[in-house]
């Protein structure tokens, strides 16, 4: 049975060390905040003085921060005191660059290194049904692959070192694109009389059926665990969205590759994160339509 230790423990890696406590896993974990050091000890996740103190003897690290700048900050200070053999997991999603050099700063220690960011959000970390797109060697996969499994329900190995990240913001630009779509239709077929269950019982079962309509339908009724249904309570926050979605602006610039929907889709979320909704779920998005559309 490995010893785990795991670094971050907010709204998603709070749960995810959670789940892996619950497994049977001995877990330490460490946040910079009390509160959520406490609600980490609470699941059964022993909680250490420090991020050192976390790695000492573990046998599989996993992070889950904010940014790039926080995995490069933390993975300095740690590498040094991971044991030789440990495995290192970023399931943080970061940019591509930060993650190829994580990747390159525990390698020139022998260490072993995944990245693998997730998609399900809090609900999915919190019951263990998150999807982990995964970068990093053959091996290093296989040794990862059954401690995320606790945490999730898909484990996806994409290639190489950094991969994960590539799989992830390409994912969620295509997401972000498309629930944008998705609730200009809703508001198109609003501002012309089609109620939104005829709306959503045509698309679903036709050429325009997507994930944003039919498992996060962004209006009330047609799918009832939707966020819409409980007052576009996050889900994934536009905050979170709008991080991800400049990630792959970013990364496509960064290949001279032509993404005009996706840089759009960027700016569209800026926007709506600029009224005051950055904390919304991502679906709220068509409540930002449906007010450019007034009148």
């Amino acid at each position: 049975m490995p010893h785990i230790g795991f670094i971050g423990l907010g709204n998603m890696g709070g749960p995810m060390a959670a789940n892996l406590a619950k497994s049977g896993e001995p877990v330490r974990g460490f946040d910079l905040v009390a509160a959520l050091r406490e609600a980490a000890a609470a699941t059964g996740v022993a909680i250490t003085d420090n991020a050192r103190d976390c790695v000492e003897n573990a046998d599989v690290v996993i992070t889950m921060l904010p940014a790039g700048e926080h995995v490069l900050a933390v993975w300095e200070d740690i590498v040094p005191a991971a044991k030789q053999g440990a495995l290192l997991i970023d399931c943080s999603t970061i940019d591509v660059a930060s993650a190829r050099a994580a990747h390159k700063l525990a390698a020139g220690r022998g260490i072993a290194t995944l990245d693998a960011p997730v998609s399900g959000g809090v609900g999915g970390a919190k019951a263990a049904t998150l999807t982990f797109m995964v970068g990093g060697s053959q091996h290093a996969f296989a040794r990862g692959k059954p401690v995320l499994e606790k945490m999730g329900k898909r484990v996806v190995h994409c290639g190489e070192a950094g991969n994960g990240q590539v799989a992830k913001i390409c994912n969620n630009m295509v997401l972000g694109a498309s629930m944008i779509a998705v609730s200009e239709a809703f508001v198109l077929g609003e501002k012309l009389g089609l109620s939104h269950q005829a709306l959503f019982d045509v698309v679903s079962s036709s050429s325009g059926q997507c994930w944003a309509l039919t498992s996060y339908c962004p209006v009330p009724g047609p799918v009832p665990t939707s966020p819409a249904n409980s007052g576009y309570k996050p889900g994934f926050a536009a905050a979170l969205m709008l991080k991800d979605l400049n990630l792959a602006r970013a990364a496509a610039s960064s290949v001279h590759v032509e993404a005009a929907i996706g840089t759009h889709a960027a700016d569209i979320y800026q926007q709506f994160c600029e009224t005051g909704s950055s904390g919304a779920d991502f679906s709220g998005i068509v409540n930002f339509v449906r007010a450019r559309s007034a009148g």
